[in-house]
């Protein structure tokens, strides 16, 4: 049986861009689009870069039969200019194993810009990292074995080697339920992974009784690795919410503050949201409702932070904050 969690509340150090109206949407898409969503940004050659994920062809029943990624561009992070062809699709893959491919995440790493995404396939999902030196062909470096995903990769490399988050899908070994953690792991060539470790769990997060899992890649601050992770409550008394017959979850980002050194120590951990569902985009309206997933946290040089997240699975949207103000939250005196 879940516990109901109170009603949660953002950060009053957030400030919704346009009073939580969408940067992203299907309105703005050059081809069929239902949903635009679960984007990762960047700051890539002097332009902001933004991969989307484009769920449409909706089968009625809860679901939707088709998905791409696509690429959209920006001089200020605000307004965009989308391509009019998908980045990446499932047959890019080339494993016929694959059916699906949505959920990018983009780095940017010595100059170089890679994506993490997930991937369906008819034996389990995987997480990938793929590389584009062009923003417009990429080459897939490595796919994870079942079940795992939200991957996010740290911006350079620490002690030598690459890092990253990510999101396994322990279901037997957590007693067959959702009870999804946050886990670290290192590789010396982003193909081969191992060094795993438990970085933040379920029971740690006072506004998550169900899953939690990385967000948009970390920042680096004089702090530490300024870190964004999602926060899933389920309430089963929740009724439709959303196209489906019910959904019963709610997403929250959560923020915290890692070693600079050693990311698998937590320095600080705000314990309350950081972004929760407040907005009529965010409440009232959607594919599934009361879903904020942070995907993307740009630092600028005047201290802004730009956090592009996922609303109602449905809009992209984009809040910001000081960045002194976010560590001061992980950081409590």
């Amino acid at each position: 049986m879940s516990i109901m969690l109170p009603e949660l509340k953002s950060s009053t150090v957030i400030k919704r861009v346009n009073q939580g109206e969408p940067v992203l949407s299907s309105k703005d898409m050059p081809y069929e689009a239902d949903c635009i969503f679960n984007a990762g940004v960047v700051k890539y050659k002097d332009k902001y870069v933004m991969a989307f994920r484009n769920d449409y062809d909706y089968n009625g029943k809860g679901g939707f039969r088709k998905c791409f990624i696509g690429l959209a561009f920006s001089n200020d992070g605000v307004k965009w200019d989308i391509n009019k062809e998908p980045f990446l699709t499932s047959a890019d893959i080339h494993d016929p194993d694959v059916t699906r491919v949505y959920d990018p995440r983009l780095t940017v790493i010595d100059d170089v810009c890679y994506l993490c995404f997930a991937v369906d396939t008819r034996h389990g999902v995987r997480g990938g990292i793929a590389v584009t030196k062009d923003l417009k062909t990429i080459e897939v470096l490595s796919l994870t074995a079942p079940d795992n995903r939200n991957m996010v990769l740290f911006p350079e490399k620490i002690g030598g080697n690459y890092v990253r988050l990510e999101r396994p899908f322990p279901v037997y070994s957590r007693g067959g339920i959702d009870r999804f953690d946050t886990w670290i792991s290192f590789s010396p060539d982003l193909r081969y992974w191992g060094d795993t470790k438990l970085l933040l769990a379920v029971e740690q997060v006072p506004f998550a009784n169900d899953k939690i899992g990385p967000g948009a890649p970390p920042i680096k601050t004089k702090a530490g690795w300024l870190t964004l992770f999602h926060a899933v409550d389920i309430d089963r008394t929740r009724g439709k919410n959303g196209w489906e017959e019910k959904w019963q979850k709610r997403y929250c980002a959560g923020i915290m503050l890692l070693d600079l050194k050693d990311p698998t120590k937590i320095i600080g951990l705000y314990k309350e949201p950081l972004i929760a569902p407040e907005t009529r985009y965010e409440t009232e309206e959607g594919y599934r409702t009361n879903v904020i997933f942070p995907g993307g946290m740009i630092l600028e040089d005047n201290g802004e932070v730009k956090i592009y997240y996922g609303a109602s699975d449905t809009i992209e949207c984009l809040a910001t904050a000081n960045v002194d103000e976010l560590i001061a939250l992980c950081l409590p005196c």
